[in-house]
């Protein structure tokens, strides 16, 4: 009969040390197999870990990584803290997430060898943290290593004192000193020295670097402009480190979000400016052309580490591919490009595809690393091909034109192989290749498909199957928008489930949860979470005019008002007061690879505004932007998506309506084909139908008021400020409205 000592060693270094719950371990792990497999190279002859931790009772995807691992880890918490103070430690904070490549680095390198995990037992307390389950844990201590002049990423390792107040910390160290550098070991080695030799000149450290990172997390504090803050300072900058080859931005890595598109458009819009629709659509050409794209399976990496968008991080983000598809589509509208409808169609469709949770949310990432042919952890392996890979996947034939257009050679791009990019347009292959151009487009579709198949045989890279609040805000936000722009009302049923299900499972007593993991609801909601996911319920209600959205929608802003709002200065703090107090409270001032949640919410604000009337709205957008209206003048591209707001304000909003006769909503598809040809980004557009819900949402939202459909036809209201020109059902009358003052306006092709 087997014992807990036949499954559970000490780990090594822990002799003075409480052990492991290892009763509650050995109950979860009955509970988990038989289809858990330890990740570690330390095994027991059956198979299982020599190693367990108390990260094993985490639900984490990224913990559960290093639950095995003869690290002694903790999970953030007290417990931790207070052994830390009672045997006088420092505290290892190690941080990142589950589809991380150098974290895996470093776990194979440093955390799995026993040499290196025995110091850090016997000397330091080691807590493991998930940026995507506390970023208000990973913001401070990124910003305490910005404070020591580092440049962050992750894995983030911080060492702090037991009052949780750092005074070194770093990224990824290597195990072994190398030319210029320390390796971890003598790393931590030296930094217990110094915590014993010289604990006062550490507690100053600590000091020091907590009133800076105090002052880095709060925006600078100034007058409110007195001049009216405009997009052209930012849109110059970007230009002038436009990449005019490849698009985005010059140098490398590159990443999609570097270049904000959509501002790009809006100043487009307003000046009139050709060379800034250009710079979008060179970027969105390229970017769609090169390997950061998925050409077999569809959907966005992470970046490209190259200036040509060829050679990317394999990592897959559920937010880099909502926020691309808002870039895709609103490039369509602003262009009439089909390939753009085309491209933001297939990210869609990859989400739903490979990413769908039960019951209809989404998937947090995918990693880098698979399983190569010999077995070993490997980046890029799932994604990359040789010739002769093609030709056993496709035949003879459509093996050679595939790698003809997708660029596979026998040399490869990457470590002997071939990421697939397509360094010449569809025209020109065609015109090259002597096949037509309709024939080939279908014979490459039918390749990507095959190949897509073909891979799936091979080791799936890891799946982070978190659900998070706020990245599931932004991807139903991306399917109520496409279904609207692409006319696809299977796309909006999309969102509604992703809603439904946000609303449903990850809403407690009123209070939106930050994750959903293992079946149940974890961490109170931050800023991110209630404004993506209020950005979304405004989105669904647009898309179809149902009441339930724009209710909840006003409801969770009344809560993000009570509970983050800055009522002195304006603006919105990351944690409200149901959060851990940190050492630090942040108000997010920084527009990076995901907005800032002020940045969304005031956005949020001034469209409900615009439904509403209410002031009091417009009221609280106007503080926030008063708040960071220092750092919207001195250093505009930092807050990028808050200028989409700031354009918002300064323009005249358009509001639009257009009501279908009861139980008719098919009658609105002409108006609403005109719409789609319209490029109109400062507006609120609601479609809806006569009825019940049509009443119940005019409650809440005046601007339906008054407002019918005629007959049996569909009714467009184009208004500003509640003035309304004449109300149409003739599609061409409807986009002639839209399109005054338009420049350049878009074809008339239909996605």
């Amino acid at each position: 009969m087997s014992t807990l000592a036949d499954h559970y060693q000490p780990l090594p270094g822990t002799e003075e040390l409480p052990p492991p719950p290892f009763e509650a371990i050995e109950l979860l792990r009955l509970r988990r197999a038989p289809s858990y497999r330890p990740r570690t190279r330390h095994l027991l002859p059956g198979g299982w870990a020599k190693y367990t931790n108390r990260l094993f009772l985490e639900t984490s995807p990224y913990l559960l990584q290093h639950a095995h691992n003869p690290v002694n880890w903790f999970p953030w918490g007290d417990e931790a803290f207070e052994l830390a103070r009672r045997l006088n430690r420092p505290v290892l904070v190690s941080i990142g997430y589950a589809t991380c490549h150098w974290c895996h680095v470093m776990e194979e390198l440093s955390f799995e060898d026993e040499a290196i995990a025995q110091y850090l037992n016997r000397n330091f307390i080691a807590v493991k943290v998930d940026r995507e389950e506390r970023p208000d844990v990973d913001t401070v201590y990124m910003t305490a290593v910005h404070a020591m002049g580092l440049q962050g990423g992750w894995p983030l390792n911080v060492f702090v004192a037991p009052d949780r107040k750092p005074f070194y910390g770093g990224t990824y160290f290597p195990p072994d000193d190398y030319p210029g550098g320390l390796g971890f070991m003598t790393l931590i080695r030296r930094i217990r020295e110094s915590f014993d030799a010289a604990p006062d000149r550490v507690a100053r450290a600590g000091i020091q670097l907590t009133e800076a990172i105090r002052n880095m997390l709060a925006p600078p504090e100034g007058e409110p402009s007195r001049q009216e803050l405009s997009l052209e300072r930012a849109v110059t900058l970007y230009r002038d480190r436009f990449d005019e080859r490849s698009g985005g931005l010059t140098g490398a890595p590159k990443f999609p979000s570097s270049l904000p598109l959509r501002l790009l458009l809006r100043h487009y819009k307003n000046s009139g400016d050709k060379n800034f629709l250009a710079m979008v659509e060179l970027t969105l050409r390229r970017m769609a052309a090169g390997g950061i794209y998925d050409q077999a399976g569809g959907g966005f990496h992470r970046y490209a580490t190259d200036t040509a968008w060829q050679v990317p991080h394999f990592e897959k983000m559920l937010y880099d591919n909502a926020l691309l598809t808002f870039s895709y589509l609103e490039g369509y509208q602003a262009t009439g490009d089909n390939a753009f409808a085309a491209v933001a169609r297939d990210i869609l469709h990859y989400l739903e595809r490979d990413m769908l949770a039960p019951g209809g949310a989404f998937y947090s990432a995918t990693d880098a690393d698979s399983l190569n042919a010999g077995g070993h952890r490997e980046e890029g392996a799932y994604f990359t091909w040789t010739p002769d890979e093609l030709e056993e996947s496709l035949g003879t034939e459509r093996g050679l034109l595939a790698a003809y257009c997708f660029g596979v050679t026998a040399g490869g791009n990457f470590e002997g192989r071939s990421i697939l990019h397509r360094d010449k347009e569809l025209p020109e292959l065609a015109r090259e290749l002597k096949i037509p151009e309709k024939e080939l487009a279908l014979t490459l579709a039918d390749c990507r498909e095959a190949l897509y198949r073909a891979r799936n045989k091979r080791p799936l890279p890891l799946r982070d199957e978190k659900i998070l609040a706020s990245w599931n805000g932004l991807a139903i936000s991306a399917f109520a928008r496409g279904g609207v722009i692409l006319d696809n009302p299977e796309l909006v049923r999309s969102a509604e489930k992703g809603a439904g299900f946000v609303l449903e499972r990850m809403t407690v007593d009123g209070w939106l949860s930050h994750g959903f993991q293992e079946g149940e609801a974890k961490g109170e909601g931050f800023l991110d979470d209630y404004a993506f996911f209020i950005a979304a319920l405004i989105d669904l209600f647009e898309a179809g005019g149902n009441p339930r959205w724009i209710e909840r929608a006003l409801e969770l802003t009344a809560a993000v008002r009570k509970e983050f709002e800055d009522g002195e200065r304006g603006g919105f703090y990351m944690t409200g007061p149901r959060h851990e107090a940190l050492i630090s409270r942040e108000k997010p001032a920084y527009d990076g690879v995901v907005p800032s949640g002020n940045s969304v919410m005031v956005m949020n604000l001034l469209r409900l505004h615009t439904m509403t009337g209410d002031g009091t709205l417009l009221q609280g957008a106007r503080r926030a932007l008063d708040a960071f209206a220092t750092q919207l003048e001195n250093a505009p591209t930092a807050l990028s998506e808050m200028l989409l707001a700031v354009d918002y304000l300064r323009q005249t909003p358009k509001e639009i309506v257009i009501v279908a006769p009861q139980d008719r909503p098919y009658a609105a598809a002409p108006l609403l084909a005109a719409l789609r040809r319209a490029f109109v980004p400062n507006r609120v557009a609601i479609v809806t139908c006569e009825g019940e819900d049509f009443e119940r949402a005019a409650q809440l939202v005046p601007l339906l008021e008054g407002k019918k459909a005629q007959g049996d036809q569909a009714v467009a209201y184009l208004c500003e400020n509640r003035s309304c020109r004449r109300p149409t059902s003739d599609p061409e009358e409807f986009y002639r409205q839209l399109a005054q003052g338009q420049i350049n306006p878009s074809s008339s092709r239909e996605p």
